[in-house]
């Protein structure tokens, strides 16, 4: 992309609060909407992805694996504490890196963030079989929290750059978890069985490293520092549309995660080949890198709001197929139809927030809140589904509880629609 491309200036608009354009402009700033800095941070941001999110995507393998060789002395609920804490700190960090981000913290929190991830992971390969607190430290706390201090920084960032492509942009640096969530898995069920649990973490760190050296060189910010952290506070704490937008991410996110972390268990425990289950976390995250993409294309003209609302309700009703789930061709379905949605569903999380923030200088604190509330559900989510799923797997109890969990979240972005159709509806009245 040429450096050429025009600057366009940026106004605050009353259509950021209609949840139709994410893109809307924010506050009164020159931003330059292209140039070849503002696509190398969006490569740099999107290899932060693949290194961060999609590897925490990837604990189906994991799971799968402590379950059935490596950590064989404790239960399948309390296995996937591990991966819900990685995911509760990687998001749920960004509460404190949002805002930390806003006070012009970029480079230490991109830095610092990626030599803990890189350092974690290197430890979890020293951990021992049946030795559950070295695994769970390492990559349930280590490795999460030092995704937490990159992941809203990485995609926070895209917002200095761009005004009529940042919903693009953000799409775009959201398949990088997609991306993350095929390699790593692949490149994991193939070294487990041929080096060992020590050299195959070693080697997935040794590229998780190489990767994030590349993104944090890449990156760089292009906007003053802007403090007003108790406008914001009043600003987010009287925006029933926000904070709706937020409970549905909570929602949501209590079973979003339970097909990534036991999709891959679920068809081995069904007696498929054992082969084709080491794939099935690969078809799903295949399929939500095209539905990563997608809305960056649609969302200009269907709305944010309208495309979150619809995918989650889709996503909730695939979970409830899992309890149908037999055969290879179903888990097929299953992970092609969840995988689009829920990867709408995270391409489309950032925009959503950007376009209920009034002022720029809250868009790292809104995005903070929003996944610290999303972690918290994630926290919860799939140890509970373990719970339910009990050491005979059960499978239904835990496939109904994250179904409903899921299309309780899609309530909640429904609330949010009517919300902003009402406001909308007010100022329209007040102008005539």
């Amino acid at each position: 992309m040429s450096s050429a491309v025009s600057s366009h200036t940026v106004a605050a608009s009353s259509s950021t609060e209609q949840g139709k354009d994410p893109e809307s402009p924010l506050t009164p700033l020159i931003l330059p909407n292209g140039g070849w800095q503002a696509w190398a941070t969006v490569f740099g941001a999107f290899l932060v992805q693949v290194c961060n999110f999609g590897y925490t995507s990837s604990f189906g393998v994991y799971q799968d694996f402590y379950v059935q060789e490596y950590i064989t002395n404790a239960s399948p609920s309390a296995i996937s504490w591990i991966g819900s804490v990685n995911a509760f700190c990687l998001i749920s960090g960004g509460v404190i890196a949002g805002r930390l981000y806003d006070r012009g913290y970029f480079y230490p929190l991109v830095w610092g963030g990626s030599l803990l991830t890189v350092f974690s992971l290197f430890m979890l390969s020293l951990a021992k079989p049946n030795h559950y607190y070295q695994v769970f430290l390492n990559q349930g706390l280590g490795a999460g929290l030092g995704g937490g201090l990159t992941y809203v920084p990485s995609i926070a960032i895209t917002s200095h750059y761009f005004s009529t492509r940042r919903a693009l942009a953000m799409t775009i640096i959201a398949t990088g978890s997609s991306l993350g969530a095929i390699i790593h898995p692949i490149m994991l069920n193939n070294t487990f069985a041929r080096l060992g649990f020590h050299d195959a973490v070693c080697a997935s760190t040794g590229l998780v490293a190489g990767l994030l050296l590349i993104a944090c060189c890449l990156m760089r910010t292009n906007m003053p520092i802007q403090q007003h952290y108790t406008r914001s506070l009043q600003s987010i704490s009287s925006d029933w549309a926000y904070i709706s937008a937020t409970l549905g991410l909570m929602s949501f996110s209590i079973g979003f995660y339970f097909p990534q972390f036991y999709l891959q268990l679920d068809a081995s425990i069904h007696g498929l080949n054992k082969d084709f289950a080491f794939y099935s976390l690969v078809v799903l995250n295949s399929a939500s890198i095209v539905g990563r993409l997608l809305p960056g294309f649609l969302v200009n003209k269907l709305g944010a709001g309208n495309m979150i609302t619809f995918a989650t309700a889709m996503c909730a009703a695939a979970i409830f197929g899992m309890i149908g789930l037999s055969s290879t061709t179903s888990v097929v379905l299953i992970a092609i139809f969840y995988g689009f949605f829920a990867g709408t569903y995270v391409g489309l999380i950032s925009p959503l927030m950007v376009s209920l923030s009034s002022d720029v200088s809250e868009i790292g604190l809104r995005m903070g809140i929003g996944f610290l509330f999303s972690g918290i559900g994630v926290l919860i989510g799939t140890p509970i589904g373990g719970v339910l799923l009990t050491e005979r797997f059960i499978w239904w109890q835990a496939v109904l509880f994250s179904g409903m969990t899921g299309m309780l979240g899609s309530f909640f972005f429904a609330g949010m629609l009517v919300i902003l159709h009402q406001r909308r509806n007010s100022k329209n009245t007040e102008k005539q």
